[in-house]
């Protein structure tokens, strides 16, 4: 997956979490206004009139015994009352609550500051993600064309080895005589195997005792690491120093014409003692 696909995600990430927040908050604003919300003081100052009217009704004068005669009398021949039902006073109405019609300041920079927060953790979480996940469509971790067989034929020709410095790799010679991939076969798997039978071997250029990078010494034939004297044959069998094993390796195919080298899988390199072709010092070390 690239980059642009996993940012494209967490857009999306982004833009689903903040439509949920806004269908929330409009949620409760719609049942906030129907049911209606009450502010502390509100409640307060209705708490305070029902006193007022209880007290307000507590003193009020209570009708004679003449009043409540007159108005039996009247409730039989007329159906009507005479001292008529007294209510209680109506309730106090005080300014409105601003929670109760609208968004307060209050409101709005809390929401202000959650929706930040939900984008600055999405853009980071889609940063980590974009770090750790391998680029591999094209580069180091995936199958590199280096060249044509002419251009690669070409460099080996001059004793050098053919370096393809975005795949991090060397590709040699490697005998194709009978006797020679017989060894090979013993030594080495099937997929290091195909390439050897086409006439290549492709070294990766890490030293494999501390990981410096091996160049290619001209007059020894061999490649010498400078950083502790490790050396190895040209095609990668460990011949001295402390590392621990041949250099590690890759899969090579040709297609079309062209050495197609597969670097997403490292091939461990053959142990110690090691030799399949046999070739053995030129000249004087470099290292």
């Amino acid at each position: 997956m690239s980059t642009g696909a996993i940012i494209g995600i967490a857009i999306a990430v982004v833009i689903v979490l903040a439509a949920v927040f806004l269908a929330a908050t409009s949620i409760r604003r719609d049942r906030s206004s129907a049911v209606g919300v009450l502010s502390r003081e509100t409640r307060k100052r209705d708490r305070s009139g029902a006193a007022v009217a209880a007290v307000a009704g507590a003193h009020e004068a209570p009708p004679t015994g003449r009043e409540i005669e007159r108005s039996a009398a009247l409730e039989r021949t007329r159906g009507e009352l005479a001292v008529p039902a007294r209510g209680g006073p109506p309730a106090q109405v005080g300014p409105v609550d601003p929670e109760s019609y609208g968004q307060s300041r209050r409101q709005f920079l809390n929401r202000g500051i959650v929706g930040l927060m939900v984008v600055s953790i999405s853009g980071f979480g889609a940063s980590v993600i974009a770090f750790l996940w391998p680029t591999v469509s094209g580069g180091f971790g995936s199958k590199i064309t280096a060249g044509t067989v002419g251009d690669v034929q070409k460099a080996l020709a001059t004793k050098q080895p053919f370096y393809n410095p975005q795949g991090r790799f060397y590709i040699n010679p490697y005998p194709t005589d009978p006797a020679t991939i017989a060894k090979a076969k013993k030594a080495y798997t099937d997929a290091l195997v195909a390439g050897m039978e086409l006439g290549y071997v492709a070294l990766y250029q890490k030293c494999v005792h501390l990981g410096c990078r091996v160049p290619w010494c001209t007059s020894s034939q061999w490649f010498e690491c400078p950083c502790h004297g490790s050396k190895y044959n040209r095609v990668g069998e460990k011949k001295g120093g402390p590392a621990p094993r041949g250099l590690d390796r890759f899969a090579i195919s040709v297609s079309n014409g062209n050495i197609v080298v597969d670097t997403k899988t490292v091939y461990v390199g053959p142990p110690i003692g090691t030799n399949t072709t046999g070739q053995g010092q030129d000249g004087p070390h470099c290292a």
